[in-house]
């Protein structure tokens, strides 16, 4: 049985460490480290209530190793994740198989470091993203490539459900049924309520920043001079000015929330949904044969719009820091401590949320079209593990992620997202873990 040491604990990491629990089989010891230890030990004493109840609220088919008489061993630290010295001397001393990050993206260049330093394998759930500029991608950690190859390490990056089941979702679906795939949209919807009038399902700082940012989409496709004037357009008429090369493709970029499709999720209904910037778009745009288009849409209530537009507009949502009676204070972190821990909302919540992707490619020279996706119930989750749904898709993944590298079936040395590994044990274990998955050979699409 293997050491995890789990860095964080918010809601994910709470999601994470119970699915752990019930894989005693796989994961033998944990060690739960944040800044925060009172929250680690709650996290703590929360799983040990569950296991003595032998979790009575999991609906869900239950996992082979449930009513064995194995159990987790878990343990908790105080830990600064941003003091590398102070982490790599933690990890030396727990001597874990692998280091799970689901600490904010800030720390994961950090954590990284510590990894490389201690030996040990790396995981997380978001990229790396600088507390300065509410900007994220791929590069800063792909630089870490070499540098764990030759540590003869493996780091798995982005192994939460967006990203992270929608690379795997991507790489069934290359693997079982395209020759090509030529466009891919992936759709993210929370048909959940949680009776506030503002609040956000995961730590608001990352939530915000995220929604605020441009929207962008990722395409390959031949570029032009229109007929009669001097301008460079691509097959869509997007002047090339609204785009940045990248890879094989281009990166089309828009106004915050400009873009907005209606769409009828099964299990939830019709949603009004916005394309956003997304970490995956960067890797599926390098990994994904014969790809030409890929966009990332999300579910927003217009109650959510309106708070935060203007939550914008009295600049509650700045990264920049403000003088404020002699100090310095940053708004959005203000922000983020006068709204509901997320953590908090998993009783309040009710409704599904679903989420998927939606392929058109080719095999054996005919179309294809499939849409893969999974719904989760807020209350089962709840019952369950005492979280609300969007924990609980990003913890199971991060859980399972770590159970591929454990069990020997994803680590190849280097740095890689999780389309680049096989994803039929990842599949499998999905069904087991409480996120089964559906398949339509006839989705509706979004124009």
């Amino acid at each position: 049985m293997a050491r995890v040491m789990l860095i964080g604990a918010g809601g994910v990491a709470g999601v994470a460490a119970a699915k752990m629990a019930q894989n005693p089989d796989v994961f033998g010891e944990l060690l739960i480290a944040s800044r925060t230890k009172a929250r680690c030990d709650a996290i703590k004493a929360d799983i040990e209530r569950r296991v003595a109840d032998g979790w009575s609220g999991r609906a869900k088919t239950p996992c082979s190793t449930l009513n064995s008489q194995l159990s987790t061993r878990i343990a908790t630290a105080q830990l600064d994740a941003m003091d590398v010295a102070k982490t790599v001397a933690l990890i030396k001393d727990f001597k874990p198989d692998l280091v799970m990050n689901i600490a904010l993206p800030y720390q994961d260049l950090a954590i990284m470091d510590a990894c490389l330093a201690a030996g040990v394998s790396y995981l997380d759930t978001a990229n790396y993203e600088p507390p300065e500029e509410a900007h994220f991608e791929y590069s800063w950690q792909w630089a870490y490539r070499e540098k764990f190859a030759q540590a003869g390490l493996t780091a798995i990056l982005g192994c939460g459900f967006d990203p992270g089941v929608t690379q795997v979702f991507s790489a069934y679906a290359q693997k079982h049924y395209f020759d090509e795939i030529h466009t891919l949209d992936i759709l993210d919807c929370n048909g959940g309520d949680h009776g506030y009038p503002f609040a956000t399902n995961f730590n608001p700082e990352i939530n915000i920043r995220e929604v605020a940012a441009k929207g962008s989409y990722w395409v390959a496709d031949e570029l032009k001079v229109e007929s009669g004037e001097s301008r460079v357009v691509d097959g869509h008429g997007v002047p090339v000015d609204c785009r940045k090369a990248f890879d094989k493709g281009w990166w089309v970029e828009t106004a915050p929330m400009a873009i907005k499709r209606v769409y009828t999720f099964d299990g939830v209904g019709e949603k009004d949904m916005y394309l956003l910037h997304h970490e995956e778009l960067e890797s599926l745009g390098c990994n994904l044969k014969g790809i030409r288009r890929i966009r990332f849409f999300m579910t927003f209530g217009q109650s959510y719009l309106t708070h935060l537009k203007c939550l914008e507009n009295v600049g509650m949502t700045r990264i920049d820091p403000v003088d404020f009676k002699g100090q310095k204070i940053v708004p959005i972190e203000f922000l983020k401590a006068l709204l509901p821990d997320p953590a908090s909302l998993g009783p309040r919540t009710k409704g599904k949320t679903n989420i998927g992707c939606i392929f058109e490619g080719v095999k054996d020279g005919k179309p294809v079209s499939y849409y893969v996706y999974n719904i989760c119930d807020h209350q089962a989750c709840y019952a369950e593990v005492g979280s609300q749904a969007i924990s609980y898709t990003t913890g199971v993944p991060a859980m399972i992620g770590a159970k591929m590298f454990l069990e020997g079936r994803w680590t190849a040395k280097g740095v890689h997202t999780c389309e680049e590994f096989d994803p039929d044990p990842f599949m499998a274990e999905l069904n087991v873990q409480g996120l089964p998955w559906q398949e339509n050979f006839n989705p509706v699409k979004v124009d």
